[in-house]
């Protein structure tokens, strides 16, 4: 079994920009795909994410999503601060 492997997605860019050079060129998606070494799956997953875009929006979006994530969870992190700090309050009998 092979080990999964990431893609950039600058490389992404980069691959579905091959991708339409060679579907140009009169090849099988298939054929494309089996050369990009991805599976449909992947490739549509791509196309629905990354398609249309520059390699520097790419990066930007990457970028975007991991300081969403972070957010959500310092958020997630703080209201289980509050949630605690309410229940010690109501353990104390303090309103």
């Amino acid at each position: 079994m092979s080990r999964r492997k990431r893609h950039t997605p600058e490389q992404i860019v980069v691959k579905l920009r091959e991708v339409d050079a060679l579907l140009n060129a009169g090849q099988s998606l298939g054929q494309v795909i089996q050369h990009l070494g991805v599976t449909e799956a992947t490739y549509h997953r791509w196309r629905n994410q990354y398609g249309g875009m520059k390699a520097e929006e790419a990066r930007r979006l990457k970028a975007l999503e991991i300081e969403n994530a972070r957010l959500k969870r310092l958020l997630a992190d703080a209201e289980l601060d509050k949630a605690i700090l309410t229940e010690a309050m109501d353990l104390l009998g303090k309103p």
